[in-house]
């Protein structure tokens, strides 16, 4: 059986247990990133050396979340992660996809599927990494000047944080490991500011890294040292950048400068490329959404459950509708709609 059909299995047995039995009541508790607070020190901001070519690759992972069918209590998801590897002018990738069937409100839910997702990156990345390390590349090419990008925080281990088995592998390997987060909203100057921005304003460079806003504490899941870079000339963006624990004895702009040498695409300058074409190939297309949602409703229907479930969808559709949305993955974020 294949693992979208166990996950189709999976979806039946959770949702007949609902309709049969109801919601179980309580509260799951929402954990989010702790607050850092620091203040910003204008010493710390080194300049990159700005690279036109690295001759190692980079491999980036992501993940989307597309609701296929969701009411107040319950929602399925398509979840897809996706790799993509960039070595020069050249460009390969994989993906992987699952459905996920979550019992509970709003926000369990999405506790839920943003735990989900980062596991299902960990796996993505690891076989990407296993199939890089035992390839060709590990014949012909220095592994330590392999990249692997991660979006999001340097957090491993436990519930919304990226296997310590991935950490492992890169470590023993000596693969760049490095996280970057797309929005940093736990990072505070000393006033409570937007340290991000705060340090972009006072960055005597064109092109630099803050380094470190806070050191690693595995003790508290963050493995790697806190960063804030900016990778562009030409762009006005900034990122947070974790730079895993056992890559900080190295020179820190000396390590991160090659990064510079794929954050010039105009698609989406002053980003690292591979990470917006893991974000692009993460993407299904609105027939492949369409197909899942029938596939879906086949399922249920032969459960016995369509009926009951297509109520409650009509209970809180109506904001769908009066927006001319007439299935839940139309919407172009999942965020707001769990």
């Amino acid at each position: 059986m294949s693992t979208i059909q166990l996950d189709y299995a999976d979806m039946e047995m959770k949702l007949k247990c609902y309709v049969d039995r109801g919601r179980v009541a309580g509260g799951v508790e929402v954990k989010t990133e702790p607050l850092i607070a620091v203040k910003p020190d204008v010493s710390l901001i080194k300049p990159l050396k700005r690279i036109s070519f690295h001759e190692g690759g980079f491999i980036a992972v992501d993940c989307s979340t597309r609701a296929l069918k969701r009411a107040n209590n319950w929602g399925i998801y398509l979840m897809r992660a996706s790799c993509a590897t960039v070595k020069g002018r050249s460009v390969d990738w994989n993906y992987s996809e699952r459905i996920c069937t979550v019992i509970g409100d709003a926000h369990v839910r999405r506790s839920y599927l943003q735990d989900f997702r980062i596991e299902l990156e960990s796996q993505v990345a690891l076989r990407t990494l296993n199939e890089a390390l035992s390839g060709s590349y590990h014949v012909h090419s220095d592994v330590r000047s392999m990249y692997l990008l991660l979006d999001g925080g340097g957090y491993f281990g436990g519930e919304r944080k990226f296997r310590v088995s991935l950490y492992e592998e890169c470590e023993k390997n000596g693969i760049r490991l490095l996280a970057i987060s797309k929005n940093s909203p736990s990072l505070h100057d000393e006033k409570g500011r937007d340290l991000v921005a705060t340090t972009y304003m006072m960055a005597p460079y064109d092109i630099w890294v803050y380094y470190p806003v806070k050191k690693a504490d595995k003790d508290k899941s963050l493995y790697g040292d806190i960063a804030i870079v900016k990778l562009c000339a030409e762009s006005s963006h900034v990122f947070r950048c974790d730079i895993m624990d056992y890559l900080t004895q190295q020179d820190i702009s000396e390590m991160l400068s090659p990064l510079t040498s794929v954050s010039e695409d105009p698609r989406c300058i002053g980003y690292p490329i591979s990470l917006y074409l893991a974000h692009e190939f993460s993407a299904p297309s609105d027939s492949m959404l369409l197909s899942y949602h029938d596939q879906i409703e086949e399922q249920l229907d032969a459960a016995g459950l369509l009926d009951a479930l297509k109520n409650e969808e009509r209970s809180c559709s109506f904001a769908d509708e009066i927006h001319g949305v007439k299935h839940a993955f139309e919407w172009e974020w999942w965020n707001d709609q769990y």
